[in-house]
C-alpha cells in the first residue's frame, strides 16, 4: 500500500496530487504491481538503454494483461496524468520514461506463442527480439526484427522496423498481421486489415501515438536455424577499395544476403588482434539466410577483398547473428545519432562518408550504411504509415561514450555537423526509431512525407487529447 500522497506530472504541465485512496483504487483494478522509488525492483524497472536521456517517473505499473493496461489508461485519462510506455527501453530518445509521470512497464507481458502450421507468432509487448527469435527458431522460422537482441519488439515494430531480413520480406510492419491494442478511451480493440483498418494502417509505422499494444501477431518465414554470417573487417586505409566493393556487392547481392558497412575504431575485444585495438577499421556485419550450399558464391565478392583484420564469418545459429552486435551497444552509455535514408551510393556520398570518418576523433563513433533495398521497395508508398518505399540504404553518423568521458560535450555537435554534410544525399526520409530527443516536428513530418496528414486525422479520431504524447509525437491542433 502506498501510504502518502504522490505528486505526478500532469498533461497540462505542473503536477497532479494523487491521494493514497486514489492509488489504492488503481491497485484494486490491476493485478500487476504499482511501484515508486524505493520499492523492490524499482531501479531495474526504470533503467533504459540510453543514459544520455535517462529520466525517473513518479509511478510505475507493471501490467500483466490487456485488462490491466485498460484500467491504467482509464486512470491516466481520468486524472490527466503524463503517461509513457516501456517495452524494451531501448529507444534512443528515451521515450520509455515520462519524467515524474506514470510509466507502464510491459516487462511482465513477455510471452511468445508460435503456431508453426499457420506460420504466425503471437508476441507480448514486453518481449525483446531474443525472446521472439528464440521461440520461432525452434521451428526454423523467423520474422523481420532488428539486429540487437535486447531491443524491444514493440517499439521496433511500431516505428516500422528493419533488420537483416528486410531485403527479403520488407519492413517489420510488412509482416505484421494483427494487434490487440488499448486506445485512449480505455477500450481493448483488435486491429488488422479488415477490422479497424485505419488504426492498423497508422500502427504500421506511426509509433506509440495511438494506444498501448498488448499483443502483436507476426507472419513467419522459413529461416535458419543455421545461417551464414558474422563480422569481417579491414584497415581503414583500404576505405576506398572497400566502399567501391560494397557498392558492387549491394548492387548484385541476392536478397538472402544483407551486409551493413560500418567505419569504427576496433574495440579491445578478444577476437581483435591487440595491435589493432583502437585503430580505425572498415567492417561489414553480414547475414546470408539462404541455402548454405550457395553461401560461398553469395559471399564471394566479400571474400575476394582478402587480408581482413578480423574474420568471424561462419555458419552459425541465426540467433547468434541476431546478437553479435549486442556488446557494441552496452546499456547505460550515452548515445547520439543522426540518420537518413538514401536511394543510391554515389561516388560523392561514399567519399564524403570516408572523409568524415577520417576526420572523426570520437573513440566510440560509428559511421556507415545498412543495406535495405528489396522487398520494401515493391509495395505502395501508402501501404502502412511507415512509407519510405524509395529507401535502399539507411546511413548514420553515430556516437557512443561513457558518462563523464573527456570531451563528450563536443560529440553531439560533431555528429550534427557530419549529418549536415550527408543530408544532401538523403531521400528526404528517415527512420523514426533512430530519431534523437532533440528532433523537431519538421523532422517528424519528413519521416512520413505524404502519409503525415492521414496520421494526424487518425490521431484525432483515436487520441484527440493526445494522452499518448511521450513519443515521437503526432499532435492534433489544440491538444
Amino acid at each position: 500500500m502506498i501510504a502518502t500522497a504522490t505528486e505526478i506530472a500532469g498533461l497540462e504541465g505542473g503536477t497532479v496530487s494523487l491521494t493514497p485512496e486514489q492509488l489504492d483504487d488503481l491497485r484494486s483494478h490491476v493485478k500487476g504491481p504499482l511501484m515508486r522509488a524505493g520499492d523492490t525492483g524499482w531501479d531495474d524497472a526504470i533503467l533504459i538503454w540510453n543514459g544520455m536521456v535517462a529520466r525517473v517517473p513518479a509511478l510505475l505499473l507493471q501490467p500483466t494483461s490487456a485488462h490491466d493496461v485498460a484500467a491504467a489508461v482509464r486512470f491516466a485519462r481520468e486524472h490527466r496524468l503524463l503517461v509513457s510506455i516501456k517495452g524494451g527501453g531501448h529507444n534512443i530518445a528515451g521515450t520509455a520514461i515520462a519524467a515524474r509521470g506514470l510509466t507502464l512497464d510491459m516487462s511482465r507481458m513477455r510471452n511468445v506463442t508460435v503456431d508453426p502450421d499457420a506460420r504466425l507468432a503471437h508476441v507480448g509487448p514486453g518481449c525483446r527480439l531474443k525472446d521472439v527469435d528464440g521461440a520461432t527458431q525452434e521451428h526454423g522460422l523467423a520474422t523481420v526484427l532488428g539486429f540487437v537482441s535486447e531491443v524491444g519488439v514493440a517499439g521496433l515494430t511500431l516505428g516500422g522496423g528493419l533488420g537483416y531480413l528486410t531485403r527479403r520480406f520488407g519492413w517489420t510492419v510488412d509482416n505484421l498481421e494483427e494487434v490487440e491494442i488499448v486506445t485512449a478511451n480505455g477500450e481493448i480493440r483488435i486491429a488488422n486489415r479488415d477490422k479497424n483498418p485505419d488504426l492498423f494502417w497508422a500502427l504500421r509505422g506511426g509509433g506509440g501515438n495511438f494506444g498501448v499494444v498488448t499483443r502483436f501477431t507476426f507472419r513467419l518465414h522459413e529461416i535458419g536455424p543455421t545461417v551464414y554470417g558474422g563480422l569481417i573487417a579491414w584497415p581503414f586505409e583500404r576505405a576506398d577499395e572497400i566502399l567501391r566493393a560494397y557498392r558492387t556487392i549491394t548492387n548484385e547481392a541476392p536478397r538472402e544476403l544483407s551486409a551493413w558497412l560500418i567505419f569504427l575504431h576496433a574495440p579491445p575485444a578478444p577476437f581483435v588482434p591487440e595491435e589493432w585495438h583502437g585503430r580505425k577499421i572498415c567492417a561489414m556485419a553480414v547475414c546470408y539466410s539462404g541455402d548454405l550450399h550457395a553461401s560461398t558464391e553469395a559471399l564471394g565478392r566479400i571474400r575476394a577483398l582478402g587480408d581482413p583484420v578480423v574474420d568471424l564469418l561462419a555458419a552459425q545459429p541465426y540467433t547468434q547473428v541476431q546478437s553479435y552486435l549486442d556488446d557494441t551497444e552496452p546499456k547505460g552509455n550515452h548515445y547520439y545519432w543522426k540518420t537518413e535514408y538514401v536511394a543510391e551510393l554515389t561516388d560523392d556520398l561514399l567519399s564524403t562518408m570516408r572523409d568524415l570518418f577520417g576526420e572523426c576523433s570520437i573513440p566510440g563513433a560509428e559511421l556507415g550504411f545498412l543495406h535495405l533495398g528489396g522487398a520494401l521497395n515493391e509495395r505502395d508508398a501508402n501501404d502502412g504509415a511507415v512509407g519510405n518505399r524509395d529507401a535502399r540504404f539507411a546511413m548514420g553518423t553515430n556516437a557512443m561514450w561513457e558518462p563523464g568521458e573527456p570531451g563528450a560535450d563536443t560529440f553531439p555537435h560533431w555528429i550534427r555537423n557530419a549529418w549536415e554534410r550527408l543530408r544532401p544525399f538523403s531521400t528526404g526520409g528517415n527512420y523514426i526509431n533512430f530519431q534523437t530527443a532533440d528532433e523537431d516536428e519538421t523532422r517528424l513530418r519528413a519521416t512520413y512525407g505524404a502519409n503525415f496528414n492521414r496520421l494526424v486525422a487518425i490521431k484525432k479520431r483515436y487520441d484527440p487529447d493526445n494522452l499518448f504524447r511521450v513519443n515521437r509525437n503526432i499532435r492534433v491542433a489544440g491538444s
